[in-house]
């Protein structure tokens, strides 16, 4: 049974059919690569799934029950955890504080409660271990690299473990050593049991990590295929219209 499914899903803004009769499967420990062109489409889906938008039509399936979700909040209680392309981690606070975000440990008894640093930072070093990243807990994170940020977002989602992540461009904007060490990141995820979703215009990085590939043009799915089936010619082509579908 398929960890996430989306049945019919449409998503119109007025006149504007942002998505329209999308139909998507999400397996266990699978990475799906989620491709396009700018306004196919790929944000608003991901979106529909967080919580941030209710479908306009069609159903959204968690383990094969359907779910509604109103805000993004309630989408994490039940175990989707999104990392955006921008990451929303504060440039002030360190590795640990960032994981814990929201999600402190603390200390004390009665009305007296602090925060618990230590078993924070603790925590925070075997998520980076588990992950294999050289993040260390009290790095800032102004100070690191593109590559030791994403380890950072990605721990969040683990700490909540996650039944799923819907990753947003992770790999935009960072140089080829540190698109390496991401892309070691999500197979270490998908190999852990979790599944991704993996929005990316990067082919070579959809077809390095990615078991499926499913394009979207204009709103509507137009592939969806074993990704040993395909070949970045032919997602190019889907991308740009020089192919109807696949």
């Amino acid at each position: 049974m398929a960890v996430l499914e989306l049945r019919s899903v449409s998503k119109y803004f007025g006149a504007i059919h942002a998505l329209t009769e999308v139909d998507l499967k999400l397996e266990e420990g699978e990475v799906l690569g989620l491709m396009g062109d700018n306004g196919a489409g790929k944000s608003t889906l991901v979106r529909v799934i967080a919580g941030n938008y209710p479908p306009t039509h069609g159903e959204v399936l968690l383990g094969g029950e359907p779910v509604h979700f109103s805000k993004p909040a309630e989408s994490r209680a039940k175990g989707i955890e999104v990392v955006y392309q921008d990451l929303a981690l504060c440039n002030n606070l360190s590795a640990a504080a960032n994981v814990f975000l929201g999600r402190e440990i603390k200390r004390g008894f009665g009305p007296f409660r602090w925060l618990d640093h230590v078993a924070m930072a603790r925590r925070a070093g075997e998520l980076f271990t588990e992950l294999k990243s050289e993040t260390r807990p009290r790095d800032l994170v102004r100070q690191m690299s593109g590559g030791q940020r994403q380890a950072v977002a990605i721990a969040r989602t683990r700490l909540s473990r996650a039944r799923m992540v819907l990753m947003d461009e992770p790999t935009a904007a960072i140089s080829v050593r540190q698109v390496a060490e991401v892309l070691d990141l999500i197979k270490r995820l998908r190999d852990s049991g979790m599944s991704i979703l993996l929005i990316s215009h990067r082919m070579p990085d959809v077809f390095a990590v990615c078991d499926r590939v499913a394009v979207l043009r204009r709103g509507t799915k137009v592939a969806d295929k074993d990704i040993k089936q395909s070949s970045p010619e032919e997602v190019t082509g889907l991308i740009t219209g020089a192919i109807s579908a696949a």
